[in-house]
């Protein structure tokens, strides 16, 4: 049985390669659907493993060429099963798939677009377990707390709400605020997988605080368009800031420190 184990996933080993290198010349041709149709063959006669390998051996630019097609409406195995490290290093270089004229002229839409992407991938399954390690992966860097800080600016009333209750209520923390927001669960699931993640958003989105409980008395003007009294980083200057952390292709995105609180929120 051992050998007939070992023999199999030699057998695997041995396609993984050739996979590799079939869906990543898919991608760069623009061939998403039979990248996906690939990835659909190699689950088939290899298992889900195959698939998740081979996204994890691909260059995280290839990757991110390739999630970018597909949003929270649109099937997909690459969705599904993404390793999270893999999906958190491919998000590195997801502004560089941006038309420039949009960031510009309508940077709504690429948020509302980034946030399609994201809730895709983190809710593509129903595994609490792997949504936590997707969201911690995704928010442990500099690329993925703005980019958890672009979505959080379509909603920067509920996102403060949501952070004075989380910070008053911990882990019992219910996410309702005075506006429905398909953000907020995000935000809150976020809190819950990693503390450090939620924190570094919130200060790229709000980067005049130290740590999130300064913003416990903050009032946002009701007028969107009314100066604030601190400062908030808009949509269009996040998506700005994102595309200029886009590393070249000969450079991986580093951690860099970043002040925390360092304490557990929901203990």
């Amino acid at each position: 049985m051992s050998d007939e184990t070992g023999s199999n996933d030699r057998h695997k080993s041995e396609h993984l390669p050739a996979l590799t290198q079939q869906v990543g010349e898919l991608v760069l041709a623009g061939s998403l659907d039979h990248a996906e149709e690939v990835f659909s063959k190699a689950a088939d006669e290899h298992g889900d493993y195959a698939v998740a390998q081979v996204l994890s051996d691909l260059p995280p630019q290839v990757t991110a060429l390739h999630l970018a097609g597909f949003d929270g409406g649109k099937t997909s195995l690459a969705t599904m099963l993404v390793p999270p490290k893999a999906w958190a290093d491919s998000l590195a270089y997801i502004a560089a798939t941006w038309p420039d004229n949009l960031i510009e002229d309508d940077p709504e839409r690429i948020a509302e677009n980034l946030f399609n992407h994201v809730h895709g991938v983190v809710y593509a399954q129903d595994d609490e377990e792997r949504r936590n390690e997707l969201l911690e992966a995704a928010s442990a860097t500099d690329h993925g707390a703005t980019i958890f800080a672009i979505m959080w600016s379509l909603a920067p009333r509920e996102i403060l709400e949501v952070a004075g209750e989380i910070l008053s209520k911990g882990r019992y923390v219910s996410g309702q605020t005075s506006a429905d927001s398909d953000i907020v669960p995000l935000a809150v699931d976020l809190a819950k997988a990693s503390e450090d993640g939620w924190e570094r958003s919130l200060l790229e989105l709000f980067p005049e605080f130290r740590h999130s409980a300064e913003m416990a008395e903050i009032e946002l003007p009701d007028d969107p368009d009314e100066e604030s009294e601190f400062m908030q980083r808009s949509t269009r200057d996040l998506l700005l800031r994102l595309r200029k952390q886009v590393p070249s292709v000969r450079s991986m995105p580093r951690r860099s420190p970043r002040r925390s609180l360092g304490t557990d929120i929901f203990s």
